[in-house]
């Protein structure tokens, strides 16, 4: 039940902060975030950024836990706890979303710099913006609406905003669960806003398993014109990328109609560079593979399978190939889809969006599956575009806005 009279006050506040929330989309956009892995120096510039933008609307009761990480600058990856000002002893409404980024890859696709956000036909657009400053923006403000408009809500609302989500949250949310001052109770509602889709009627209770994996092929160099003195890396692992292909989907075939898509998938992605000159055989070779598994499977199956594969590959081109994972997460237990974080979720959209949201599994990795792993019943919800991690990045406003709501929603339901 939600008093709507409450909820229209706080719901008009949000329309009338929209200034403000694009204002902070651009600043936040100005401040890279981006892992170490991926070239960057982590999250600390902008937390800071976001944490005096809290001070300044008297949002004091915060707290940093900072993940050591040597790698950056700073030696530390901030996770943020913001509090509700009244403390109740009652279970809370979490709604978690991530201060990181992923770099902006190839700029010329860019129609403007990546880092300096933009508003066009009701869209900001630039790195970031949808994932996942949209939705860090709306939780914030639909925070801030509920103390502006003087309103207590039923359960303790709180925000979490962490670092390290697209490089496996060693830093961030999975740093924070073993902390001793994990604020997360199993009775909290926990909402991740971090997938969805473009209508707001998926409520993700599931994720695959995720395997991403680097595969070093290691040859002979030799001249390009005499290429049988050598061991052609790069052609072993062209072979070996079709073979995984097919042989990957061949071994896993299961479907199951809760995920989109609803088999397994396994995609060749990033390739590392060999030999800068064209008249070299390259003697060592690597590339990646992004693997998105149902929960039915194991991955000690699956990174058996590719041992076999390679291993072919190996005898009939007299290379030696590594397999060397880079993320490896088994899908844990998905939240039962009558779970008060479900239902809260659907009733929330329901008001706000006049549709009916069901509960549905994805393929993309969140760090809701560290929550599960952990036995917190989260949902991933939000209405969002597709432009994730693509050129030319982009949010909508007024999702921006209705989202906010649907979390305000979540605060005030009794």
């Amino acid at each position: 039940m939600i008093d709507m009279t409450k909820f229209d006050r706080v719901a008009k506040r949000i329309d009338a902060y929209e200034k403000d929330m694009i204002a902070l989309q651009i600043a936040l956009t100005a401040i890279p975030a981006i892992a170490p892995e991926n070239g960057g120096d982590g999250e600390t510039e902008k937390a800071q950024l976001l944490l005096d933008q809290l001070h300044r609307r008297g949002l004091r009761d915060t707290e940093i836990i900072n993940a050591p990480d040597p790698r950056v600058s700073s030696g530390k990856r901030p996770n943020i706890i913001v509090r509700w000002p009244e403390k109740q002893d009652v279970p809370g409404v979490w709604i978690i979303s991530h201060l990181d980024i992923v770099p902006p890859g190839e700029i010329g696709l860019w129609d403007a710099d990546p880092y300096q956000a933009y508003v066009k036909d009701g869209r900001i657009y630039g790195r970031g913006v949808v994932d996942n400053q949209q939705d860090l923006v709306a939780s914030l403000f639909a925070f801030l609406a509920c103390i502006d408009e003087g309103v207590t809500p039923r359960r303790t609302p709180g925000l979490i905003f962490v670092a390290d989500e697209e490089t496996a949250s060693s830093y961030g949310l999975a740093y924070l669960l073993s902390h001793p001052r994990n604020p997360c109770r199993k009775t909290d509602i926990i909402c991740v806003p971090d997938s969805g889709n473009e209508d707001g009627t998926l409520i993700e209770i599931a994720e695959k398993s995720i395997l991403w994996v680097r595969f070093r092929i290691l040859g002979k160099q030799c001249h390009g014109s005499k290429p049988y003195l050598g061991k052609n890396a790069f052609l072993a692992a062209s072979h070996l990328i079709v073979s995984l292909h097919r042989r990957l989907h061949e071994m896993f075939p299961a479907a199951d109609p809760l995920f989109d898509p609803p088999a397994s998938t396994f995609a060749p992605t990033r390739k590392d560079a060999n030999v800068p000159n064209v008249n070299t055989i390259p003697g060592e070779d690597s590339f990646y593979m992004d693997c998105r598994v149902l929960p039915s499977y194991d991955l000690a199956a699956v990174k058996a399978a590719m041992r076999e594969e390679a291993g072919k590959i190996e005898k009939e081109f007299g290379v030696t190939i590594e397999i060397i994972p880079v993320q490896e997460i088994q899908a844990p237990a998905a939240t039962d889809p009558e779970a008060p974080v479900v239902t809260a979720l659907a009733a929330a959209i329901a008001d706000v969006y006049g549709v009916r949201a069901t509960p549905q599994g994805i393929g993309a990795g969140t760090v809701a599956a560290y929550l599960r792993r952990e036995g917190y019943p989260a949902a991933v919800w939000c209405r969002t575009t597709p432009a994730a991690h693509q050129p030319n990045e982009y949010c909508l406003i007024a999702n921006m806005l209705g989202n906010a709501k649907v979390f305000a929603h979540l605060f005030l339901q009794e």
